[in-house]
């Protein structure tokens, strides 16, 4: 597989779960209360750094003060449903038509 192609498709994955993940939270906005607003909306966060008190609330970095160096380290993936399903549309996509 040559290095444009793997870029191509690191960049279909990255934007798929973005798009996956504003168009689950947009869907789910307009959805009656239910188990089916609940499968849009609710999402799974994986990530380094402190956790908030609430559910909407960010994570915060971790911050380690150096005498002359401050470094902030974090990092936090937020999944739902219809990223998934975006994911898995690109990856049969390209499965039909590149590999």
């Amino acid at each position: 597989m040559k290095n444009r192609e793997l870029t191509f498709i690191i960049v279909a994955l990255v934007l798929a779960t973005v798009l996956g993940g504003f168009l689950g939270q947009l869907i789910g906005e307009y959805l009656p209360d239910g188990a089916v607003k609940t499968l849009f909306q609710n999402n799974l966060e994986i990530g380094i750094g402190k956790r908030g008190f609430t559910v909407n609330e960010m994570q915060e970095p971790v911050y380690i003060n150096l005498y002359s160096v401050s470094l902030a380290f974090g990092f936090l993936i937020k999944i739902n449903f219809v990223s998934v399903l975006m994911v898995i549309l690109v990856i049969i996509y390209f499965k039909w038509w590149y590999i």
